[in-house]
């Protein structure tokens, strides 16, 4: 097949999303509260922006230099449609949500996208009142996809409006204008950024996290999975929020990563650990000059600073072992500080431009191995997605949850969090011969959410 001058070539991150190792694709679950109408849901999709958008409207195909391309075809809503009448389980005992979670946690490490058709997918499990979304990561990330989702939903309580965008998640920050204090947070950018580049080279090379419980490595993104939902109340994190100086959500949930992985690790290691062992995760950072959610026509502009894409860096972000003490705010304390280094670093953009330069110069093969060692060297992946503050319809059918996982990767352990009306729900996916109970894990991190709200509770009333 010959190209043509209409077939782009895929971006350097969306190159690393289909290289062997690193191929991702985001498995959503949406459920609803009534039937589903499968007419109804394919007639919504054909009129909706999704079919006409360039990715979800193209296939992918290797040029004779051995690039990938995207090329514009018809879509057949139909070939994209997969539909299931019969329940996931005769076991009357099962969930629906354990149900769905195990159907999610097999897709995560088999059935790729076919390439004969744009990488995209819609299960509707019909017994469930749920839809699975199945979207390669080369369409886009997170910030892309939820704003392409948010745009085919209106909101409950006026179908006539879109979901609102404006200002959910975004950051106000001050201008200092104080010369010497400029000068000193130039030196500390410098630093830290100098600091944390070379931790993400000597990471793709051999410095590797400490083996522990939970750990992961070479090959075991090829291990069976299981999935558990760990699931939180926006208010509660802000009531933690509010009892640290200048903290964030983020703040909060990675306070609440570093207690629960304390806690399930004082369950599950035979021996004693030793006080601050570091476990690193890896966490993407949206690179767009507006931060929080996208309204998806800033993303369609061609010269937006919000384009559509894989906009993002890599950070890694270390959370620390410590047995539990009297003080849980101590966890959020000490994850703030680390992540207020990370904010004044470059490191985001910095991995963006390395990794783009190397995959532009050396091809996918070095650019894949060196991410591949990165995640082999780490202990956990973590992402927080901005959804639908209010709650939404699609079809006229309300959504009762909203919940991401991905492909399976050499971790032993995967989180990814998405907030809808109110509430978080973390997916966390595991290898489940390292960790068979992941149920136990989701509860360690909610048992830490509810402890910390009552310590700052209790800070509030001193």
């Amino acid at each position: 097949m010959t190209m043509t001058e209409r077939d782009e070539p895929l971006t350097p991150a969306g190159r690393l999303f289909v290289q062997p190792g690193m191929d991702q694709i985001i498995n959503c679950a949406v459920s609803v509260d009534d039937p589903i109408d499968v007419d109804a849901v394919k007639l919504e999709i054909s009129n909706s922006i999704l079919v006409k958008h360039p990715r979800f409207s193209s296939i992918m195909l290797k040029d004779s230099c051995g690039r990938e391309r995207w090329r514009k075809t018809e879509v057949n809503v139909d070939d994209h449609i997969i539909i299931r009448h019969q329940p996931l389980t005769d076991d009357p005992l099962i969930s629906n949500e354990d149900a769905i979670n195990d159907y999610l946690a097999d897709l995560s490490v088999s059935t790729p996208l076919s390439l004969t058709k744009p990488l995209w997918e819609f299960h509707l499990l019909l017994a469930h009142n749920s839809a699975v979304l199945r979207l390669h990561h080369a369409l886009g990330d997170g910030i892309s996809l939820m704003s392409m989702f948010m745009s085919c939903c209106r909101r409950a309580d006026d179908p006539n409006q879109r979901p609102t965008t404006q200002g959910v998640g975004t950051s106000s920050s001050s201008n200092n204008r104080n010369v010497w204090r400029l000068l000193k947070k130039l030196v500390m950018v410098i630093w830290y950024t100098v600091v944390y580049v070379t931790e993400f080279g000597l990471r793709s090379l051999w410095l590797k996290d400490k083996k522990t419980a939970i750990s992961g490595g070479a090959g075991v993104e090829l291990w069976p999975r299981k999935l558990a939902t760990a699931k939180f109340k926006i208010d509660d994190m802000k009531t933690v929020k509010k009892a640290i100086d200048n903290a964030t959500i983020n703040d909060v949930l990675f306070g609440v990563i570093s207690c629960g992985l304390s806690r399930y690790l004082d369950l599950r290691s035979p021996k004693a650990l030793k006080e601050g062992l570091q476990m690193t995760g890896v966490a993407m950072i949206n690179l767009r000059k507006q931060s929080g959610l996208q309204d998806f026509s800033e993303l369609m502009k061609s010269k937006s600073g919000a384009r559509w894409g894989n906009k993002f860096g890599m950070l890694l972000l270390p959370v620390y072992y410590h047995k539990g003490g009297s003080d849980p705010l101590q966890f959020v304390k000490r994850a703030k500080a680390m992540i207020d280094k990370k904010k004044l670093s470059l490191e985001g953009p910095c991995s963006y431009k390395i990794g783009d330069l190397i995959m532009s110069i050396f091809g996918p093969k070095l650019a894949t191995l060196l991410n591949y060692r990165i995640v082999s060297n780490t202990t956990f992946t973590i992402s927080n997605v901005i959804g639908p503050p209010e709650d939404i319809t699609f079809g006229g059918n309300h959504i009762s949850s909203v919940r991401v996982t991905s492909t399976a990767l050499s971790h032993a352990i995967t989180m990814h969090m998405v907030s809808y009306a109110g509430r978080a729900d973390m997916q966390i996916l595991v290898a489940k011969d390292i960790i068979p109970d992941p149920k136990v894990l989701a509860k360690c991190f909610q048992d830490a959410l509810l402890e910390m709200k009552e310590a700052a509770q209790a800070v509030a009333k001193d």
